[in-house]
């Protein structure tokens, strides 16, 4: 039975990954379904965009990357240095540009005044997205679950 990512990553032995996510139940990813005769090969791009767009804002260096017809590889490199290096705006930044945040980390963005009670409820917050930005199952998450609602949108 599989293991969970989290349970597989060591990174004190090596930051490189290669990871791959898969279609169930005879779907396609990409390329032409040889049963039902439909075309998917516009969803290439889709994950190629969503790769190198998001290896732009995590922490995580994509070595190299595949696209194939009921899956696609990718291997990784964290860069835990440079998600230790990040300072919180930066964090907050980045993670915005994936998520909505909380309004109290929009204030914090925008440089707006923060009562202490809040600020701290921020920094926390930004602890927690700091290792999100480091960790591949987050990376891969992020890659996955958006393209599956492109899917979805297209067929409507």
């Amino acid at each position: 039975m599989p293991k969970p990512r989290k349970e597989l990553i060591a990174l004190d032995a090596t930051p490189y990954y290669h990871c791959t996510t898969r279609c169930v139940r005879r779907a396609f990813l990409c390329g032409k379904d040889s049963v039902t005769g439909q075309c998917f090969e516009h969803r290439r791009k889709w994950i190629e965009d969503r790769i190198l767009q998001l290896s732009k804002v995590f922490c995580i260096d994509v070595c190299a990357y595949a696209v194939m017809s009921n899956h696609y590889h990718v291997v990784l490199h964290v860069n835990q240095k440079k998600a230790h290096h990040l300072d919180d705006l930066k964090v907050v930044l980045f993670w915005h540009q994936l998520f909505n945040g909380t309004e109290r980390t929009k204030q914090f963005a925008k440089g707006e005044f923060l009562e202490i009670a809040k600020l701290t409820a921020v920094h926390q917050k930004i602890e927690r997205w700091r290792k999100r930005l480091a960790d591949i199952s987050w990376f891969m998450r992020c890659i996955s679950e958006p393209l599956a609602r492109l899917n979805i949108d297209s067929r409507q």
